[in-house]
C-alpha cells in the first residue's frame, strides 16, 4: 500500500487560532482524507511552535511562565481542530521531550558534517520575525514583514553554512518543477535564490539574552535558533532517526502560506541536504483569507473566529466554503454574505434540493426502495458519462491541490442532475403509468448521488456520511467509504436496487436573510425547487457595447487634460493563469505577470470571447492602479484593455517583445 504524509506548519502560540490556522488544517485534513479516499496509508501531522523572544514577551504580558502560558494556547489549537471535524493523525509540541531529543541529534549530525560554525555577526534583528535581515533584505530600512525598523544587535552565534547547499537548491528546485506549487512561489523562490541576498543562517541565540528554547548540544550557553528548532518537527513527529514511522511516511509534503514560504522553501531543504536526508515531495503554498479586502489583523478588529463559524454554520458547510471560495495559491475574500451565499446556492439549493426531491419522489413512486432500472436511454448515457468525467476531474484535480476547480468539476455533476429531474419529469412518467421509464430515471439519479457524496467526504465528511447513509451505504465513522474511490470511476452501478433509503433529506436549509440591518433567520427547508439567481455582474474591462452606441458614448466623452491621462498607470504584462470565474459563467479570473515579483489577479468579462487555454501567454495592456473590485466574490486588482463589441470582442495587445511592467505611454 502507499503511503501518504502531511503537515501543517506547527503554529506559533503567541495568541490563539484564527481563520488562517483554521483553512491550513482543513486543507491539510481534505488533502489526508482524498488520500485515504484513493487507497493510501496516511499520516496527517499538525502541531504548536514554542519556543523564542515572542513567547517570552507574550507570557510576561500575562503574568506567566513561558512554560504555563504554552500550555493553555496549545491547548486551544488541539480543541479547535475536531469542531472543524479535523481528525489529524499526531499534534507535536516543540517542548515535546522526543522533539527536543531529535532537534538535539539533528543539530550534531549538522555539526560532524562541518556545516555549522561559531563566528561574530551583527545584523538588523526583527523581534517580531525573530530573526536577521541583511541590510539587502529591508526595504527602506524596515523589516519587510512587519514595516518596523529592526535593532541592529552584534554578538557571537553559531551559523549553518546555507550558502553552500543554495546552487544544489536552485538546480533541484529547477529540475523537479512540482517542489514547489503553485508555480507563482516556485518562481519566487528561484528569484530570491538568483538576487544574491541569501546568505548562512544563524542558527543560535546566547543565553544571556534568552533561555527559553532548546539548548544547544555543543554549547551549553546557547539554545537553538526558533526556526531551525521548528522545521524539524515534521521528521521529529515521526520519531527520526530510528522509527518506524519516519521508514514509512518520510518524505512527504507540507502545507503553509506564503508568509512563511522562505523557511520551508530554502531554510529546510539545505538542513535535510546537509544531514543526509531525503528532500519531501511537495510544498504547497497558498495566499492570504482577506477580510473586506484586507489582511485580518486584531487591531482592525477584522479577526475571523473559525469556531464561531463552525457553530453558526456547521463544520460541513464551513469546510466546503474554505475550500471552494480560495483558489489554491491566490488570495481569498471572507464575509458572513460570501459564506452565505455560497450555501445557499450550492449547498441548499442544488445539492440539498435534489437529495430532498428525489428522495422524496422514491418514496412516493417506490417506497422508498432503490427500483430496478430497465436499459438505458440517450438522456441517462449522457448523465452516467458526465458523472464519470465529473469524478475523474475532480479526483485529478483534486490530487493536485486545485480544490475549488475540483469542487466546480463535480457541481457539474450536481447541477445537471437538478437540470435532468426537470427534463424527465418523473411526476409525469408516474401519472401516465410509465413506470419502467420512471425506475430507470430514479435509479440513474440515486446512483449519481451515491457517486457525488463518495467524492465529498473528504469536504464534507459527516454530511458525506449522512448523503451516504440516506441511500442505505452506511460509512464507518472515520473511515473512507470505499476502499478506492478509483474503482468507481469505470462504471455507474454500486447501488444495489431494492435498498430501502431515507423518505426526506433536509441536509442544508437555507440561510434566509433580511434585508440589511436585520438579523439572519434560522434555517429553514428549502421549499422551491430552483432558486432565480441575480443577475450577474461583468468585469469593468469588458463593458462592451453595440458600435452604435460606442459612437454616440465616443462622441459624448468630455476632453482630458494629459496629466489626468498620464495618472493611469497602463502596462503590458503576460497571462500566466486563465480560468472560469467560480460565480460568473460570463467572467475569467486571471493572473498576470507585470513584472511585480508576483501575479495579479485581474477579472474580466471575456467568457464568451475567449477560451481560458487561448489566453494562457498571451501579452495585454491594462490599467494596473483602479481602485480594487470585488466581483461575485473574488478582487480584481485592475482592467484588461478591450477594443469591439459584444458580438467581437478582441484584447489589446503590443506588437513586439517588451518586458512585462512595461509602461504604456
Amino acid at each position: 500500500m502507499n503511503s501518504f504524509f502531511i503537515t501543517t506548519p506547527i503554529y506559533y502560540v503567541n495568541a490563539k487560532p484564527h481563520l488562517g490556522h483554521a483553512y491550513t488544517t482543513v486543507v491539510a485534513d481534505a488533502m489526508a482524507r482524498y488520500h485515504k479516499l484513493i487507497g493510501e496509508d496516511t499520516m496527517f501531522l499538525t502541531g504548536t511552535d514554542e519556543h523564542g523572544d515572542k513567547i517570552v514577551q507574550a507570557a510576561e504580558k500575562e503574568g506567566k511562565t513561558p512554560k504555563e502560558f504554552v500550555d493553555a494556547i496549545s491547548a486551544r489549537f488541539r480543541a479547535l481542530w475536531p469542531q472543524l471535524d479535523v481528525a489529524n493523525d499526531r499534534f507535536v509540541r516543540t517542548t515535546d521531550p522526543e522533539h527536543i531529543k531529535a532537534v538535539q541529534a539533528f543539530l550534531q549530525r549538522v555539526y560532524d558534517a562541518g556545516d555549522i560554525y561559531f563566528g561574530e555577526f551583527g545584523g538588523h534583528y526583527c523581534y517580531g520575525c525573530e530573526r536577521f535581515y541583511t541590510e539587502k533584505e529591508l526595504e527602506n530600512g524596515l523589516c519587510p514583514q512587519h514595516l518596523t525598523k529592526p535593532e541592529f544587535i552584534s554578538e557571537k552565534n553559531y551559523f549553518f553554512r546555507m550558502s553552500k547547499y543554495l546552487p544544489w537548491l536552485k538546480q533541484h528546485i529547477t529540475d523537479n518543477p512540482s517542489f514547489i506549487r503553485p508555480e507563482r512561489y516556485r518562481s519566487e523562490v528561484l528569484a530570491m535564490l538568483e538576487s544574491g541576498a541569501l546568505e548562512d543562517l544563524c542558527i543560535s541565540r546566547p543565553k544571556s539574552r534568552l533561555t527559553w528554547g532548546i539548548e544547544l548540544p555543543f554549547d551549553k550557553d546557547y539554545v537553538c535558533y526558533v526556526w531551525f528548532d521548528a522545521l524539524l518537527n515534521y521528521i521529529s513527529a515521526l520519531e527520526w532517526p530510528d522509527g518506524d514511522a519516519f521508514k514509512k511516511f518520510w518524505p512527504g509534503e507540507h502545507l503553509v502560506a506564503k508568509d512563511i514560504l522562505k523557511p520551508h522553501a530554502v531554510f529546510w531543504p539545505t538542513m535535510l541536504k546537509s544531514a543526509g536526508l531525503p528532500q519531501y515531495e511537495h510544498l504547497n503554498v497558498h495566499g492570504y483569507w482577506l477580510v473586506r479586502d484586507t489582511k485580518m489583523s486584531k487591531s482592525l478588529g477584522n479577526v475571523v473566529e473559525p469556531s464561531d463559524m463552525a457553530q453558526r454554520f456547521g463544520p460541513d458547510a464551513f469546510r466546503y466554503f474554505l475550500l471552494r471560495e480560495m483558489h489554491f495559491g491566490s488570495d481569498a475574500s471572507f464575509s458572513d454574505e460570501a459564506l452565505v451565499g455560497r450555501i445557499n446556492a450550492d449547498l441548499a439549493n442544488d445539492l440539498g434540493n435534489l437529495f430532498s426531491r428525489v428522495l422524496s419522489m422514491t418514496a412516493k413512486y417506490f417506497g422508498s426502495r432503490v427500483p430496478m432500472p430497465a436499459q438505458l436511454q440517450e438522456d441517462d448515457k449522457a448523465i452516467a458519462d458526465l458523472c464519470a468525467n465529473s469524478m475523474r476531474n475532480f479526483v485529478q484535480l483534486f490530487g493536485n491541490v486545485q480544490f475549488a476547480q475540483g469542487l466546480e468539476s463535480l457541481w457539474e455533476l450536481v447541477r445537471a442532475l437538478n437540470k435532468y429531474v426537470d427534463t424527465q419529469a418523473p411526476w409525469a412518467l408516474y401519472k401516465q403509468g410509465n413506470m419502467e421509464r420512471l425506475a430507470t430515471v430514479m435509479y440513474v439519479m440515486l446512483a449519481a448521488m451515491r457517486k457525488t457524496a463518495l467524492c465529498l467526504w473528504p469536504v464534507m465528511p459527516v454530511a458525506s456520511g449522512k448523503m451516504l447513509a440516506q441511500l442505505a451505504q452506511p460509512v464507518q465513522e472515520g473511515m473512507p467509504p470505499v476502499g478506492n474511490i478509483e474503482d468507481e470511476l469505470g462504471h455507474f452501478d454500486g447501488l444495489e436496487p431494492g435498498l430501502v433509503v431515507a423518505e426526506s433529506s433536509n441536509l442544508f436549509p437555507r440561510i434566509e436573510v433580511k434585508k440589511e440591518g436585520a438579523q439572519e433567520k434560522e434555517p429553514k427547508p428549502q421549499k422551491k425547487a430552483q432558486e432565480k439567481k441575480p443577475q450577474e455582474k461583468t468585469a469593468p474591462s469588458t463593458a462592451a457595447k453595440p458600435a452604435e452606441a460606442d459612437a454616440a458614448a465616443t462622441a459624448a466623452k468630455p476632453n482630458v487634460e494629459f496629466d489626468q491621462f498620464k495618472a493611469l498607470d497602463l502596462r503590458v504584462g503576460t497571462v500566466k493563469v486563465a480560468e472560469k470565474h467560480p460565480n460568473a459563467d460570463r467572467i475569467l479570473r486571471l493572473e498576470i505577470d507585470f513584472g511585480e515579483g508576483e501575479l495579479r489577479q485581474i477579472l474580466s468579462g471575456l467568457a464568451e470571447h475567449y477560451a481560458p487555454e487561448d489566453l494562457v501567454g498571451k501579452r495585454v495592456c491594462a490599467v494596473l492602479n483602479l481602485a480594487p473590485r470585488k466581483i461575485r466574490g473574488l478582487v480584481s486588482h485592475g482592467m484588461v484593455l478591450t477594443a469591439g463589441s459584444d458580438s467581437a470582442l478582441g484584447l489589446l495587445a503590443v506588437d513586439r517583445d517588451v518586458p512585462d511592467g512595461s509602461e504604456i505611454a
